[in-house]
């Protein structure tokens, strides 16, 4: 495909030129450039979030997008969030760069760099302290963590730090050892995969910062179809708090806890337990920035499905870490799935905390043990 056989697509309020046969397939090619329209709703979201975190930033608003494509996410950001500053799009495929340059133009965008490199080298090259990116994007096929510690290398002090990962075959714990290997840690095949995915995430991004002397605090997770992307603040001070444990679950019974050690054998049926991990387990979100979020994505012109989101995002918090879902419970009580609202005002009858949960459209969090979650259905 030439580099002329493109079409205009627009996101929010930008106009994007993108390969044509991108808007037309299933899986996007990557020649001559990748595209996912897909990932729509994940850039919507980096609008809020970026645009969010920069209301309270002190220093140059500056954007790193490392891995920019054909700059969908880095050009919505120089034309739609008036307070940024100097926006610098790389990739190393020079055709995704010169169409990145045409969609500037296209948007009367003037504030953007644009750069032909490799991303570490890229990042490595704003990692001086004048240089370095109030906001950095890491967004690669497969897994992120070979460019995790330039990533936060180049971020502010003070900074966001938000990287994707699209390798769910070894998040999910079919490749046990290549998740060690990138992770530090490996899943449990689960109903709640993605949150143990989510998880190893966070736990790999918290023990790369740790050998950096550096902590960082989770703001906010998204994941939408086969992405996962977490928002974390880059502080350059040492973490005192512990956050690193287990996910220990029973695939006889179903029960499941967080816990610093890994696992024996379940409280509710005996049976051995299995262990995911080592992981996060310290909260996802932060309350002050979710809600801030919720009053700043009335500003753009983003998919609905984004605040309905963010609202039960407002609710798990400080809830218990993983989730229940409705196949889950009907299937152990040989059923039809009950109604999630069903389900919630049932344990809330029973003095149960209880929530919905966003990561799962079907998803409950709730401190009710599943042997108490059967009994009362």
């Amino acid at each position: 495909m030439e580099i002329d056989d493109l079409v205009e697509t627009v996101e929010g309020k930008t106009k994007l030129l993108v390969p044509k046969d991108s808007l037309l397939v299933n899986a996007p090619p990557k020649q001559p450039a990748f595209f996912n329209p897909r990932a729509r709703i994940s850039r919507d979201f980096s609008i809020i979030a970026y645009s969010t975190f920069l209301q309270n930033f002190k220093g140059p608003k500056i954007f790193l997008d490392s891995l920019a494509g054909i700059g969908a996410r880095s050009i919505r950001v120089a034309n739609e969030i008036e307070c940024i500053e100097k926006v610098f799009v790389n990739d190393i495929n020079p055709k995704a760069i010169e169409i990145a340059m045409r969609a500037a133009k296209l948007n009367n965008v003037t504030k953007c760099d644009f750069s032909e490199n490799e991303a570490c080298r890229f990042l490595s090259l704003h990692s001086k302290r004048d240089t370095r990116g109030a906001v950095v994007d890491i967004d690669p096929f497969g897994s992120p963590t070979r460019f995790l510690d330039c990533g936060i290398r180049a971020t502010s002090h003070g900074g966001l730090l938000s990287v994707t990962a699209t390798d769910l075959p070894v998040l999910h714990g079919l490749y046990q050892e290549a998740c060690q290997r990138k992770y530090y840690g490996i899943p449990v095949r689960t109903e709640y995969g993605n949150e143990i995915a989510i998880r190893l995430i966070l736990g790999c991004i918290h023990l790369v910062a740790g050998r950096l002397d550096v902590q960082v605090v989770p703001l906010f997770v998204q994941t939408n179809m086969h992405y996962y992307k977490v928002y974390v603040k880059v502080l350059v001070r040492t973490d005192s708090q512990e956050n690193m444990g287990y996910i220990v679950h029973c695939k006889s019974c179903g029960h499941r806890k967080v816990q610093n050690e890994k696992g024996a054998s379940c409280e509710v049926c005996g049976t051995k337990l299995e262990s995911a991990g080592p992981l996060w387990i310290g909260e996802l979100y932060d309350k002050v920035f979710v809600d801030m979020m919720l009053k700043e994505q009335k500003k753009f012109l983003i998919d609905k499905s984004c605040e309905k989101t963010l609202l039960k995002c407002q609710n798990e918090m400080g809830m218990s870490a993983t989730y229940f879902t409705l196949d889950e419970i009907a299937r152990k009580k040989q059923c039809a799935p009950s109604s999630l609202s069903n389900i919630i005002e049932k344990l809330q009858n029973e003095g149960y905390e209880v929530s919905q949960t966003s990561l799962n459209p079907s998803g409950f969090r709730t401190n009710a043990r599943i042997d108490k979650i059967l009994q009362i259905f």
